[in-house]
């Protein structure tokens, strides 16, 4: 009974705290992409200008279509602005653009982080694939070190999340640094709401973590129950 109970405590601050952040990340981005930037800019000239004068004038941008589906491709060397971003002229779309102009530039500093990052998603990957099979097949068949592989392999998954927390912020801190230092966002209230938009996505990275380590530590507590 015990066991049960500790299994919910586990898994439910991460999906609570997932369905708040998105919810929240949302409602900022509605909010400040009705704000338009003064500056006139779109986001994909805002990531241009911080980009140019960094030196990293051989990274693309790219529109990319979706919802929140900016990222930056370190193989491709390409900034992928969603269509809310790319050709949009509001301060969300100039907090949005920036921040990821900053993977960017992590990537052009060899930001430690960022490469470790990079250097697990092969192997989380396929540890995301591989490690639900592995431990499922140890459990019907009774074998609890096979269970175990499964639970460490799914562990690859949180060191994952927990390595993306200071790259996302790192981003964001250097997106608002050259907002503001480059005279992109003119004014107080611009630079609020640049600030509310990435701080409400960084909590989507919060929430992805104590997800994924809750549902290790899960993995964890049925492997030593069995």
């Amino acid at each position: 009974m015990f066991d049960n109970a500790l299994i919910w405590i586990l898994i439910l601050p991460g999906m609570i705290l997932g369905g708040l952040a998105q919810s929240w990340v949302k409602s900022n981005v509605k909010k400040f992409s009705r704000v338009p930037l003064r500056q006139g800019l779109t986001g994909a000239e805002v990531a241009r200008h911080i980009l140019d004068a960094r030196g990293l004038q051989t990274v693309g941008i790219e529109p990319s279509k979706g919802i929140l589906s900016d990222h930056y491709d370190p193989r491709g060397k390409v900034l992928r602005l969603s269509e809310a971003v790319y050709g949009v002229r509001s301060v969300a779309a100039a907090g949005i653009a920036a921040h990821e102009a900053g993977h960017a530039i992590q990537d052009a500093e060899d930001y430690l982080p960022l490469e470790a990052r990079s250097a697990i998603v092969p192997v989380v990957k396929a540890g995301s694939t591989v490690a639900p099979l592995v431990f499922f097949g140890g459990l019907m068949i009774g074998s609890q070190p096979i269970m175990w592989a499964g639970a460490i392999l799914f562990g690859m998954s949180s060191l994952f999340a927990l390595i993306t927390l200071p790259v996302e912020f790192d981003a964001s801190r250097r997106a608002l640094k050259h907002l503001e230092g480059m005279g992109i966002l003119s004014d107080q209230g611009e630079m609020d709401g640049a600030r509310q938009v990435l701080r409400a996505a960084a909590w989507t990275y919060v929430a992805a973590a104590v997800a994924a380590v809750g549902s290790w530590a899960m993995y964890l507590v049925l492997s030593r129950r069995r």
